[in-house]
This record gives structure tokens, sequence and C-alpha cells, in this order.
């Protein structure tokens, strides 16, 4: 894999270990693709970067094996943490918060050397919030998602809302999975003791977290993508030419794409693309069944999803989840394509700060924010203009790095030089410009 041409190669390179459930190709989605991100930046600097993931994990909830792989740069290795009986040996870790079975094998992969950094992902099902004890070395937790403070993950209630008020017993069993134990403990207070700095996509999920029980320094570092390949000079215009608004991602309940099908089947010579699969589809193609001007495309390839952003009107992000951050909308940016975001979570926060979309919480408000794009390309390339330099200033690899970096350096400084874990004062002032702070 090619280095990231403007962060500096280090001198002293660190040594890392990314510790998380899903790492591709054992993945489902965005977590795991931002373990392999961050990994393969990180190693494609000069730093050593070891990851410890469970198969186990993505082939009892996926029912096989993956198909297809994912190449690494030769300075990560990966370590695979097999869960011995299965279903029964991962069942044991979602009750008690403990690696249990597996604990030796990821013992053994976090102690096994002095790492610099030791860098939590989603853990849920690798070794739940105990393993933060596991290890030495600044630790770090990205807050990818909310499993921390939410059994379902995702802070939405009943499969029908938001959730504003914690219910999780009863919402864990609407939900069919087994309540877990460890959450009625003191565990979760315990282990997370352990450290250092959690990183929040957004002040939005840091706001979650802290209200929700989290204690200890938060850093705002959003989420990053690559720069994408530059589609091939299209033989065939896409969607055969016609204007489009495109959505892009899982289809299941909580993204919203049911939301927005209705608006666009009373608009019936505006095209809805809609890229992308899960357990919702069957639901949604019911929902747009006789709508000539909505058509699923499926999952698609890198390359060509960026030829679909590049030629979409806007890109549609109507999630009804608390999102901890916007994939969709640094993707569209990168392409310099607008966004239409449901004004709510950090989908909204990223468009109130960067510009380079509309918001809407009403239907009528996300017609008019169409029509308005439909009409006017001079609000449309001004707004591309806005996403393509947010996406050049912080969401693209080359900034990401060097801010996560900058956090790495500035809290091992402190570390090393005895500070007591979670005692960082004024931590924001010596930090980078613009990187928010909740000690």
């Amino acid at each position: 894999m090619e280095a990231v041409n403007d962060v500096a190669r280090v001198s002293h390179p660190l040594r890392f270990c990314l510790v998380t459930t899903f790492y591709p190709p054992y993945n489902f989605g965005g977590d795991g693709i931002y373990a392999h991100r961050l990994a393969n930046g990180l190693a494609s600097l000069g730093h050593d970067v070891t990851v410890a993931h469970s198969p186990t994990a993505y082939e009892a909830l996926a029912g096989k094996a993956p198909d297809g792989g994912y190449d690494d740069h030769e300075n990560v290795t990966v370590k695979p943490i097999h869960t011995p009986l299965g279903k029964l040996g991962l069942l044991a870790v979602q009750q008690t918060g403990r690696p249990c079975f597996q604990g030796p094998a990821l013992k053994s992969a976090l102690e096994h050397q002095n790492y610099d950094v030791i860098h939590y992902n989603n853990v849920s099902l690798l070794g739940g919030p105990h393993a933060f004890r596991l290890g030495t070395g600044l630790k770090l937790c990205t807050l990818i998602e909310h499993w921390l403070v939410c059994p379902m993950h995702v802070l939405w209630k009943f499969n029908r809302e938001v959730c504003t008020k914690p219910s999780c017993l009863r919402c864990t069993l609407h939900g069919r999975r087994p309540p877990q134990v460890w959450r009625y403990t003191g565990l979760m207070r315990r282990a997370t003791r352990h450290i250092d700095a959690f990183i929040g996509p957004s002040l939005f999920t840091m706001r979650m977290h802290r209200e929700r029980g989290i204690r200890g320094t938060m850093v705002q570092l959003p989420l990053f993508h690559p720069e994408p390949p530059t589609p091939p000079a299209q033989t065939k215009p896409v969607n055969e030419g016609r204007p489009y608004f495109l959505f892009v991602g899982r289809l299941e309940k909580i993204k919203g794409v049911q939301t927005v099908i209705p608006t666009f089947k009373g608009m019936p010579d505006i095209d809805l693309l809609i890229a992308g699969s899960g357990t919702y589809e069957d639901e949604l193609r019911r929902l747009a069944d006789g709508a000539a001007n909505i058509r699923f495309v499926g999952r698609v390839g890198h390359v060509e999803l960026q030829a679909l952003y590049r030629d979409a009107i806007a890109a549609l992000v109507p999630s009804l989840c608390y999102e901890t951050f916007g994939v969709v909308v640094a993707e569209a940016y990168s392409a310099s394509t607008p966004v239409i975001v449901y004004a709510q979570s950090s989908v909204e926060e990223i468009v109130r700060e960067n510009g380079g979309g509309l918001l809407y919480r009403t239907e009528e408000q996300l017609r008019d924010a169409i029509q308005r794009l439909c009409t006017d390309p001079s609000l449309k390339e001004r707004l591309g203009r806005e996403g393509r330099t947010a996406y050049d200033t912080e969401f693209a690899e080359q900034p990401f790095l060097a801010n996560y970096l900058a956090v790495v350096d500035d809290l091992l400084q402190k570390k090393r030089a005895g500070r007591p874990e979670h005692a960082i004062p004024a931590i924001a002032e010596s930090m980078l410009a613009g990187r928010q702070v909740l000690p």
C-alpha cells in the first residue's frame, strides 16, 4: 500500500496494537473498515501495527466464512483470536463482558510485546470492557458505536425510535437478545478507568456517552475516507444520463430509506438510486413498487461507487438513528457532491460545521431541498466546493493521520511524564488547533 504523501514518516516508529471484534474480510460495516484504514494508514508511515480480531464472531453472526479478502501493508500483523465453543463461547463474552474462553489468547496477543499504544475499537464480542485491563502502554478507545452504553449498540429503542430515555432490559428482550449481566455491575466503571482517552468521531457522540455515564478524557477526531480512485471515463452515462439523487448504505430500518421513498414516488420526474443491501431490502422494494424513478443498484465496488457519487445531484442521508459519524457524508464530500441530511446527531453536526449540504426535518423541507438543488446549479456547485474543502482539511487520510498522531504524541508525553490516568488538565490548549476535548 502507498504511503501517505504529506504526513512525514517517523524516525522512531511506534508499536501499535489495534483491538477490534471485526476486521476485514471478517467484517460487516463501518467499524471494521475504520480499523482496516487506521491500521494500514499507520503502517504506511512506518509504524508497526498488530491487529487482534475475532473471526469467530463474524462467522457466527454471518453463518459463513467471508467472501474475498483485503490486502494489508507489510507492517501490519493480523492475529486472529478464535473463540472456543463457537456461539457458546461468544455468549459467555456477551454475558460477562470478559474474554472468558479466548482470554489466554487475547492476553498473549496484547502482552507479548510492550506496545506504545493499544487502541481499542468495538471489542464487544472479542473481550468486552474487561479487555481494557490487558496490556500496557497508552490506551485509546474509539467510540465507533454506542456499544459501551447500549446493549443494542445503536441507541435505537424497541426498533422504532431513538433512545432518549434508557429502558435497556425491555429493549434488549424486544430485540430478542439475552440481557447482558455485566451491564448491571460495576465492570464498566472499573474497566474504563484503564482508558487514557476516548476518541470521539463527533461531539454529539462524545456527549451521548458522557450523558450515559462514561467518564474520562474524550478527544474529538472524525473518522476518515481515503482519497477515492478516479472513476474511468464513462462509455455509458450513469443512470442513462438522467439526473438522480443517491442513497448509499445498509438497507436497514434505522437508515431511514423508507422515509424518502414516498417523497420520490410523488416526484416521478426526479430519480433516486439506492446503493446497498440489507435485511430491510425486501420491504423497501415493496414500498417502491411501481415507481419507475426509483432504482435499486445493489452493492457496488469502490470505483463504481465513486462514479455514482460524482454524477449525483446530491447524496441523501436520512438516518433515523443516532449516527456516531457520517461516513457517507465524507464520501460525498470527496466527490464534491452535496448532501441532504436529516437534521439529527453527528450528520447534522458535520453539515452545520462545514457546510456542503442542506438539512431537513419534515417531508416538505426534504422536497424543497430536492427542488432547490435540481433548479439551482450555482447552489449545487457552491455546496460541492464547501464539501470538498471540508474533506481536504478534515476527512481525508492525510489530515486524519496528522491529527491522530499529534493526539497520540501529546498523550504519550503526558503519560510518560507520570501524569495519572484521566488527570490531563487543559489538554485542549496543548492539543492541535481546533480539536475538541471533554476532560
